[in-house]
């Protein structure tokens, strides 16, 4: 399992105010934070899509997209549902902190804007987050409650579900040959992957979780079930390459220490992923589809390369 070191907190900036922009950067990274910016909506939006951070903060009136247009784009995906926005505001009315509010924004700053006042809501508002939520430090996916909650409510509602388990395999050796580092990377890469994957297929918003280590989980559809595992698989093999240095790559085995403390080969990262859904037959409970998911994911890892196994039972 790679080693869970927290990361410095990312920051999304978006001002249409170049000075004042540069200004809240410079103090916060100096403050420990790493900072992103945007000049307009559209790039905070684009920007927290590519990669999310831990809190956005966000004028109210920008160019081509407001700060509550983006807020309210965000709350409809389940990936950002959570996620802390402070809103920098000119007026600060309360029609616009109740319609804020009303869209899920955390805090109001009005301007001009005190960066200590900032600074301190900032660390507030992340302190509270983490204090309340279980994401995974290193990829930010919601964890084990979120997902558990998740599958019980589509259980509960008799809704069409597919869960995707999905697992990478020879991480372990891969992890001890080339470092924690090199591992983050490669399981901040899936988590990319997995959320691209979803997001390319028609449908309403999938859920990606990060069950811990290199075990995730993906909720959509039966209908989009395959589609999404075969963009995974896909996507993953082909930035494995990219893991590896060249001579692994070019013998396409590594040599590493196996769990008894052997010297052997083993083969380059794949990725499996047992499916299961109710298609065919009801799902019963959180148990019965933990128990399903494993016993799928197992069958997959036994094949060479990645590859995912789909439930077809139908009793």
């Amino acid at each position: 399992m790679a080693h869970a070191r927290l990361p410095r907190p990312r920051i999304l900036l978006a001002d249409d105010e170049p000075d004042l922009l540069a200004l809240m950067k410079e103090t916060l990274e100096r403050q420990g934070f790493d900072v992103d910016t945007a000049l307009d909506g559209n790039e905070a939006l684009a920007a927290i899509r590519k990669s999310p951070p831990d809190i956005a903060v966000l004028d109210l009136i920008m160019p081509r997209c407001d700060g509550f247009t983006v807020c309210r784009e965000l709350r409809k995906d389940p990936l950002f549902a959570h996620m802390p926005i402070i809103i920098l505001s000119a007026s600060g009315s309360r029609d616009s902190k109740v319609e804020g509010l009303d869209l899920g924004v955390d805090d109001f700053i009005t301007k001009s804007v005190d960066i200590r006042e900032l600074l301190a809501r900032i660390r507030m508002i992340l302190k509270r987050s983490r204090q309340g939520l279980d994401a995974n430090p290193l990829t930010r996916l919601p964890g084990n409650l979120s997902i558990d909650s998740r599958i019980d409510e589509a259980l509960a509602a008799s809704r069409p579900l597919a869960v995707l388990y999905v697992d990478l395999d020879q991480f372990k050796a891969y992890n001890d040959a080339y470092g924690y580092e090199a591992g983050d990377h490669v399981i901040k890469t899936l988590a990319n992957i997995l959320i691209k994957a979803t997001r390319q297929v028609q449908g309403p918003p999938d859920f990606v979780g990060h069950i811990g280590g290199d075990d995730f989980i993906v909720l959509t559809d039966p209908s989009r079930m395959e589609d999404i595992a075969g963009r995974i698989i896909a996507e993953f093999d082909a930035a494995v390459p990219a893991f590896y240095k060249e001579s692994d790559r070019q013998s396409g085995r590594l040599v590493s220490t196996d769990r008894q403390g052997n010297i052997r080969e083993f083969p380059l990262l794949s990725v499996s992923i047992g499916i299961c859904h109710n298609a065919y037959r009801r799902l019963e409970s959180l148990a019965q589809v933990s128990q399903l998911g494993a016993e799928l994911k197992k069958h997959a890892k036994e094949q060479a390369g990645s590859k995912y196994i789909v439930d077809r039972r139908k009793d």
